[in-house]
C-alpha cells in the first residue's frame, strides 16, 4: 500500500504514519469495518469523518430540503431526495422546519419544501412557527431564492394541500423564483413524490451552475435501512386482543398486543404503528350489490389484473370519502347537484358532506350506471391506518401494544364501519397475523428524565402516555408525571384504570386527574379540569414541565389549547397576546408537543 500524501487528509505526519501502520495487512472486509468504526466514532462527536479535505458547500452551491411533517411521510420524502442528490454528486441537506430558523431563508439560494397539511387546512405542528413567519411582513423579499414545493394532503378534507399551496403562493409573492411547479399529493403519494424528486435532481446541475465534480469521500455512520416498512410490512402475530371497556359502555375499545419477535423493528415511546387492513366484507358486499356487480369482474389496479371483489376488499378506499371521488362521480353522471355543491362557496357544506358520507352513501343516494373499471379508477388507494403506540419497548421487549376504538355507527338508515379498527376488533383473533410497520414520530418525544411532564389524553389519546409512563418507570426517571384523562363513564370507560392506580401507588405518577363527561348532569371534560387546577398546572409549567397532548384534532385539541392559554394568562399574569406568545415559546422549546389526528 502506497502512503498517501499528507495533504490529502487532515492528519499530521506522525498521525499518518501511525494510521498506515495500524491498517497494514488488513483485508478489504476488515478495512471496510474499520471505516465504519471510525465513522461511528465521528458520529458520537456530532461530525462526519472526511476522508479528504473539502470545503463546506456554500448556500448557493447546495440544495436545502425543508420538511414539515405530522406523521413522518414528509420527512421520508425529504431524506430520499437528499440521498438521491448526494448520489449524483451534489451537496444536499434535509432540515425539519421546526429546526430551521425562519429568517435564515433569506440566505438560501436553492430550497425545496416538502410540507403536509394537517386537519382542515392547518400546517403540521413542526411547521407552524415557520408558516406564521412566512405569512407575516417579517419574511421580507426573497428575490435570490429558487424553490419548489411538494404538498402532501388528504383529499377527504376540503382544504386539500392547503399549507403547500400557501407556501407556494407566498414564496412567489415575496419574489422567489419557482423552478418546478407545485405538486399536490393525496395519501397515495409515492409515485408523484418520486417523480417530483427526480425532476428536481435532474435540474440541479443547471440550478447550482456547475456539473458535479469528483469530491472527497465523506464517511458517515448510517443506520441500516429497516427491513420492514410500507412496501414490506411485517406479519405480526396477535398475542392479545382484549376489550377494555365495560359491558355498559357505548364504545368498544381494544387493547391489542402484537409480537415483533424476529422483525428487527424498533420504536420509541411517541412513535406510531401503521396497520395494513382490509375493508369490512359486509361493506364490500353492499357496494357490489348496490352497483349491480357480482365481484368476479376483472379490473386493473396499478396495471395488476384482479377480481373486482379483491380490489374493493384490500386495494382501494371505500370508507373515507374523497373530493376526487365526488368530482369523478359528478362528472360521470353529469350530476348538477354534486357539481353545485363542489363548485359553491359554502366550504362548510362540502366539509359536512364529505365527513358524514362514505362511498356507499353517495352511490346509493345518487345512483348512476358505471362500468367496473371506470368505478375502480375513481377510487384512491387504501392507505395504512396509524395508531399511537401504547407500550414501552424496554418494558415489553419484542412486543408492541395498541389502544383501538372500533368505529361503528348508524347513518342514513344503514350501519357504517371503520377500516382498521373493525378489522382489528372483529376479524383478527389471537394467534392470527397483522401486517404492520413502524412510523417514527420525532416530534413527540419524552424530555430528559428529570423534566416533569404533563400528559393530556382523553379516550384512546391516552395510548402514548401509557408508553411514556412505562418507559420512565422502567428507567427510574426522577421527573414527575401528571396525567389528565377523560372519557364518558367511570364505570365502563376508565381505560387502564388498574395500571394508573398501580403507577400512582408506586410513585410513577405524581398526579392523576380524570373527567367522565356523562357521570353527572353537567358534562365535565379534561379542559375543565385543567382550568380547575390551573394554579398548580401553571406552577408545573413555570418550573420547566413539558406538556403533551394526544387525541382528537377536530374539537379536543383546540379546547385543550384554549384551556392552556387561559391558565397561562390567569396564573402567569399575561394578557391573551402574551399567553399566546408564551405558548409559542413552549412549542419552540419542544415543551409543548401534540399528537392529534
Amino acid at each position: 500500500m502506497s502512503q498517501p500524501a499528507v495533504g490529502a487528509m487532515p492528519l499530521d505526519t506522525d498521525q499518518s504514519k501511525r494510521l498506515q501502520h495500524a491498517v497494514a495487512g488488513l483485508s478489504p472486509a476488515q478495512l471496510q469495518w474499520v471505516s465504519g468504526y471510525a465513522a461511528g466514532l465521528a458520529a458520537t462527536q456530532g461530525e462526519p469523518l472526511h476522508a479528504g479535505i473539502a470545503a463546506a458547500p456554500t448556500a448557493d452551491r447546495q440544495l436545502t430540503v425543508l420538511f414539515g411533517s405530522q406523521t413522518g411521510n414528509g420527512e421520508g420524502v425529504a431524506e430520499r431526495l437528499v440521498a438521491t442528490a448526494r448520489s449524483r454528486g451534489f451537496a444536499a441537506r434535509a432540515i425539519s422546519l421546526a429546526e430551521f430558523k425562519p429568517s435564515a431563508l433569506r440566505r438560501e439560494k436553492l430550497v425545496t419544501f416538502v410540507v403536509s397539511t394537517h386537519g382542515d387546512g392547518d400546517p403540521p405542528d413542526d411547521a407552524d412557527l415557520f408558516h406564521e413567519y412566512l405569512m407575516s411582513a417579517r419574511a421580507g423579499t426573497l428575490e435570490s431564492l429558487r424553490y419548489s414545493v411538494l404538498a402532501l394532503g388528504d383529499s377527504s378534507y376540503v382544504n386539500f394541500c392547503q399549507t403547500g399551496r400557501e407556501f407556494d403562493a407566498r414564496l412567489a409573492e415575496l419574489g422567489a423564483e419557482r423552478f418546478e411547479p407545485l405538486v399536490e399529493c393525496d395519501l397515495d403519494f409515492d409515485s408523484l413524490a418520486a417523480a417530483w424528486s427526480g425532476r428536481v435532481v435532474d435540474q440541479l446541475e443547471a440550478l447550482i451552475g456547475e456539473a458535479p465534480v469528483a469530491a472527497a469521500t465523506h464517511l458517515h455512520a448510517v443506520q441500516s435501512p429497516p427491513v420492514h416498512g410500507r412496501d414490506s410490512p411485517f406479519r405480526a402475530e396477535v398475542l392479545t386482543n382484549q376489550k377494555i371497556t365495560g359491558g355498559g359502555s357505548s364504545k368498544d375499545v381494544r387493547h391489542i398486543e402484537l409480537s415483533l419477535e424476529g422483525s428487527g423493528l424498533r420504536y420509541e415511546p411517541g412513535d406510531a404503528l401503521a396497520v395494513i387492513a382490509e375493508n369490512p366484507p359486509q361493506l364490500v358486499d353492499e357496494l357490489l350489490q348496490t352497483l349491480s356487480f357480482d365481484g368476479a369482474e376483472t379490473v386493473s389496479v396499478d396495471d395488476e389484473p384482479m377480481q373486482l371483489r379483491t380490489a374493493l376488499a384490500s386495494k382501494l378506499e371505500i370508507t373515507v370519502l374523497s373530493l376526487g371521488f365526488l368530482r369523478a362521480w359528478a362528472d360521470h353522471g353529469n350530476n348538477d347537484r354534486l357539481r353545485s355543491l363542489l363548485s359553491g362557496d359554502d366550504r362548510q357544506a362540502i366539509t359536512d358532506f364529505v365527513t358524514t358520507h362514505q362511498v356507499i352513501d353517495v352511490v346509493r343516494r345518487i345512483p348512476e350506471h358505471v362500468e367496473p373499471q371506470a368505478f375502480i379508477d375513481m377510487l384512491r388507494k387504501l392507505a395504512p391506518r396509524s395508531y399511537s403506540i401504547a407500550s414501552s419497548p424496554n418494558a415489553n421487549p419484542d412486543e408492541v401494544h395498541l389502544t383501538v376504538a372500533a368505529v361503528r355507527y348508524e347513518a342514513f338508515g344503514r350501519p357504517h364501519w371503520g377500516v382498521a379498527s373493525t378489522y382489528l376488533a372483529d376479524r383478527v383473533a389471537e394467534g392470527e397475523h397483522v401486517q404492520v410497520f413502524v412510523e417514527k414520530n420525532p416530534r413527540f418525544r419524552l424530555p430528559a428524565p428529570d423534566v416533569p411532564i404533563v400528559m393530556i389524553g382523553p379516550g384512546t389519546g391516552v395510548a402514548p402516555f401509557r408508553a411514556f409512563v412505562e418507559e420512565r418507570a422502567e428507567h427510574g426517571a426522577p421527573g414527575d408525571n401528571w396525567l389528565f384523562f377523560g372519557d364518558r363513564n367511570f364505570s365502563f370507560d376508565f381505560l387502564y384504570q388498574l395500571e394508573w392506580q398501580r403507577h400512582l401507588k408506586q410513585g410513577n405518577l405524581r398526579r392523576l386527574d380524570v373527567a367522565f363527561s356523562r357521570d353527572q348532569r353537567e358534562k365535565v371534560y379534561v379542559q375543565d379540569l385543567m382550568r380547575r387546577h390551573g394554579g398548580e398546572l401553571w406552577r408545573w409549567i413555570d418550573s420547566g414541565a413539558a406538556i403533551y397532548v394526544c387525541g382528537d384534532a377536530t374539537n379536543m385539541a383546540g379546547d385543550v389549547e384554549n384551556a392552556l392559554l387561559d391558565v397561562i394568562a390567569k396564573h402567569g399574569g399575561f394578557d391573551r397576546d402574551g399567553a399566546e406568545a408564551h405558548l409559542k415559546e413552549l412549542r419552540r422549546a419542544k415543551r409543548y408537543q401534540r399528537d392529534v389526528y
